[in-house]
Parts: structure tokens; sequence; C-alpha cells
């Protein structure tokens, strides 16, 4: 399994009308860290109007929140939303400040503004792909270590480290997609004397694949 997010923080402001729309992306754990977010803008920009925001959250994207902070409903916190689900990414709430200019944009106006903001923001920073992976360890004769490490490596597998005593034990983070292949290949290198041990899961970042 596989998710986008963002590989940093990003910021950019906008002006319409006069109106300045300030949009803080940030990369975030859960619906508590992304929560905080908001309020820490409020209390930063404590002279601003509003603080719409919009965030989704977890591997699945499951979670969506969006919030139009007084402004007419639907034109903050949902066009945001959109943003962030155009992008296909997840653990990123999106926060945008509003200093009022002296003039109404409109219903049409504020969507396009608060949506804007947030793509602005996505300029500055990059996208990346959080990739899970199983944690394993194999053990093998000293022998087969070398031959061993050279195919997993080849195959994706990224070798964490090897242990040596009497025996060598590898330990392995494979992507999930790849767990089947590397059960194979450790089998044929090992003339079924080994196996993999599983021992958990893990996330990590990775360059978004082309």
């Amino acid at each position: 399994m596989s998710y986008l997010t963002i590989a940093g923080d990003g910021e950019a402001e906008i002006e319409v009308s006069r109106s300045r729309f300030r949009c803080a992306l940030v990369r975030v754990d859960d619906e508590m860290s992304a929560r905080s977010v908001i309020e820490q803008a409020r209390k930063e920009h404590w002279n601003a109007r509003h603080h719409c925001s919009a965030f989704i959250l977890g591997p699945e994207r499951s979670i969506e929140r969006a919030s139009d902070d007084g402004e007419p409903p639907g034109t903050g916190g949902a066009p945001m939303l959109e943003v962030l689900r155009g992008r296909e990414v997840s653990d990123v709430v999106a926060v945008v400040t509003r200093w009022f200019g002296g003039t109404l944009l409109g219903t049409g106006g504020l969507t396009r503004a608060y949506a804007d903001a947030v793509r602005a923001a996505f300029e500055s920073t990059s996208l990346i792909e959080r990739v899970e992976q199983e944690l394993c360890d194999v053990t093998v004769e000293l022998s087969a270590a070398g031959r061993l490490e050279h195919e997993l490596r080849s195959r994706g597998a990224k070798v964490l480290r090897i242990d040596y005593t009497d025996v060598a034990t590898l330990e392995l983070a494979v992507p999930l997609i790849a767990v089947g292949v590397t059960e194979e290949i450790v089998a044929e290198l090992t003339e079924g004397s080994a196996g993999l041990f599983r021992r958990g899961r893990r996330w990590v970042d990775a360059p978004v694949s082309s």
C-alpha cells in the first residue's frame, strides 16, 4: 500500500480585490495534530477575519474535514478540500487565513480565492510517496549471505543491517507487494533451508514513482 503526501510544509499568499489569502500546508500524523495547526494559525494571525481549513488523513484518505470559519457555507473549506482531493494527498492540513480588504467577493469569488491559495501553496513544496514495508529477518549460512544480499537488493528489498555470528542474519525492509517474491528468492538461494520471519510493518518516504 502507498499514498501521496507533501515532502515538506508549504506556504503562499495571494491577493484578490485587496483581500489577502495566506495558505499554510502542513504535513500531520493525526487529527489532533491537524487541529493544532489550525489553532496555531488563529493565534499567529489573530488580526485576520477568517481561518478556513481542510485536511485529509490516513493511508486510505478515509478522514476528511473542512471548515468555512464564518465564510458563506461552502465557499472556504469545501473548495480547499477539493484541491487536496485533486492532488490525491493525505496526512495534509491546509489553513487559509483571510484579511478582508473591504470589497465583497461574492460566493464565486471566495470559492476561487480559497482554492487558488491552496494551489499556490502546493507550488512551494513537492509530493512524495509513503510506502508500507514489511520488516523481516532471514538467517542463513555465512557462505550464502553475500549472494543473498545482492539478489535481495536488486529486487527492491532494503537490507537494513547484517549481524554476523556463526550464521548471518539479514534485517530487511520489503515493500508489501514484493514480500512473496522475496520469500521465493530466499527459498531458492537457500534450497528451502531459510525463510522470512516477519516482525511488523512501517511506513517510509520514497520518491514519487513515475
